[in-house]
């Protein structure tokens, strides 16, 4: 079968299918394998410790494949200027870079004359045409289905991609609830050029960070065992189901504050959870599709998995 999108031509893939950013989850291992199985797989920037970390992966991944690959900037994981990471990024000639999380307007800035990518990651039809204002070659559209920071609407990806489809001119990347051949085929069908996978690539046997714990609760979770924090603070965002997560849920109740909560929902508290497996003081996230999570594949065998699972969908469809 031709999978052919402007996606997989912008990009220099075989497959449009792009690895989520995943917070200290997403380097060199994980990135590497899904560029190799025919995707784009990324590295999460702004959970490093330092630009130097970030040089050091983007190095370790060049060593795995020859593929194209991208850095992914998530804002709200950053509390720092991250002007000098981006300098990183564009003095190894990484050919994408994606940004989530934030006002991506500066990061536009910074990359005036590279020649560069760049893929925004937008949970509103807005969002999507200012992103293609400032310049953007594709958006990334989340719905509420997702796994980690969502938009506050609310709005599912369903109904959020086709819109964006319609209201803007570059390609369209779905976001939210994909996890197999079928999401995949869902996504071209609604206009989309391509997909974004995140949660599902947390199962996976090259995600070599993410402890056994947080695979085992994906493993065990049904399609309700997932909640939204944050939403207090203006920012929700999907985890999994814990009691830590209903205390969170408690605190945003009684003392909807960034002070009451930023203890509960710090990047250390996330790192306690998907490192050291500590489910009772720490949280992971994990979008809705963690209820079709059913096992621990390679990541080309994922791939094997799904695009079989496409082609036998679209065959049907040409009967």
């Amino acid at each position: 079968m031709n999978w052919e999108t402007r996606i997989t031509k912008l990009l220099g893939i075989q497959y449009p299918i792009i690895q989520g950013g995943l917070a200290y989850l997403a380097y060199s291992d994980l990135a590497a394998a899904v560029s190799n199985a025919g995707g784009l797989g990324q590295i999460t920037a702004l959970t490093l410790e330092s630009p130097e970390q970030l040089r050091e992966e983007i190095r370790k991944t060049r060593e795995k494949t020859d593929k194209p690959f991208g850095v992914n900037f998530a804002f709200g994981n950053y509390g720092k200027g991250y002007e000098p990471m981006v300098e990183v990024a564009i003095e190894e000639k990484v050919p994408v870079i994606s940004m989530t999380g934030g006002n991506p307007a500066p990061m536009f800035k910074l990359l005036e004359g590279v020649d560069v990518k760049k893929l925004v990651l937008v949970a509103a039809r807005r969002q999507a045409q200012k992103a293609e204002e400032l310049g953007a070659d594709a958006v990334m559209v989340v719905g509420q289905e997702g796994g980690g920071h969502l938009g506050r609407d609310d709005v599912g990806t369903m109904v959020l991609v086709p819109q964006v489809v319609d209201s803007v001119s570059i390609p369209v990347i779905a976001s939210g609830g994909i996890g197999d051949g079928r999401g995949l085929m869902a996504a071209l069908a609604l206009g989309a050029e391509g997909i974004e996978m995140g949660t599902r690539f947390i199962a996976t046997k090259e995600c070599v960070h993410a402890s056994p714990a947080y695979i085992e609760a994906l493993l065990k979770s049904s399609e309700t065992d997932t909640t939204v924090i944050k939403r207090s603070l203006g920012t929700p965002a999907r985890a999994l189901k814990t009691e830590y997560t209903e205390k969170i849920l408690q605190i945003e109740k009684e003392n909807p504050t960034y002070e009451a909560l930023k203890e509960y929902i710090s990047g250390e508290a996330n790192k306690r959870f998907i490192y050291d497996g500590d489910i009772q003081n720490g949280f992971g996230w994990a979008g809705q599709v963690a209820g079709l999570i059913k096992d621990v594949p390679t990541v080309k065998e994922l791939f094997d998995r799904m695009i079989r699972q496409a082609e036998e969908i679209r065959s049907k469809w040409g009967r």
